[in-house]
């Protein structure tokens, strides 16, 4: 037979023979069980957010927004009155700044968006692999290989050709919620 004895907590119920006290099982079983018990934390990357939150009725054209957990670029916004019983509304028209996709979404104006973190860096192009991989020269010296040639042909011909003439040439890298991609080239030097 089993006594039911209930402590605060949230995550568990406790039962203890009839036979033992509460707090003799508990000491001699329960904390024993506990500490074989091995537990496993994610660690995440830095501790910082991927978005920070800001009111839908601050968002303008021109801002960031995440619609459908995607970074995009805010290309309209129309801001509809106030209903007899509701809140006026925000309607927002977006680019994926990745896939140039066009997203929708209508939020409450006094409601919080999710505003993404976009952060653009110029890398300056060493190499580009047949595998269509490039290799980028940091600010501190050190190389980036990690990102593919874009997904846009006019700037995939605009960097092989620069590239096989010679010339210097700087590549934007646009990042943003664990995403990133080139976004831009400029020729910044003459030939060979």
């Amino acid at each position: 037979e089993f006594r039911r004895v209930l402590f605060r907590s949230s995550t568990f119920l406790f039962f203890f023979p009839i036979s033992s006290s509460p707090k003799t099982f508990l000491l001699s079983n329960f904390c024993e069980n506990m500490s074989d018990d091995e537990h496993h934390f994610e660690a995440s990357e830095s501790g910082a957010s991927k978005t920070y939150p800001q009111s839908a009725g601050n968002i303008r054209k021109g801002g960031h927004i995440v619609i459908k957990n995607r970074p995009c670029k805010v290309v309209e916004v129309s801001t509809s009155k106030t209903g007899k019983h509701g809140h006026a509304k925000c309607h927002f028209v977006a680019i994926d700044i990745f896939t140039a996709k066009k997203l929708e979404d209508i939020v409450p104006s006094s409601h919080n968006c999710d505003v993404p973190h976009v952060n653009r860096v110029d890398y300056q192009l060493i190499d580009i692999t047949e595998d269509g991989f490039v290799s980028l020269l940091t600010d501190s010296g050190g190389t980036k290989d990690d990102l593919k040639l874009p997904t846009d042909d006019g700037l995939t011909a605009q960097m092989r050709l620069g590239f096989d003439e010679g010339k210097d040439i700087v590549v934007s890298v646009m990042s943003s919620m664990g995403e990133e991609q080139i976004c831009a080239v400029k020729e910044v030097g003459g030939g060979k």
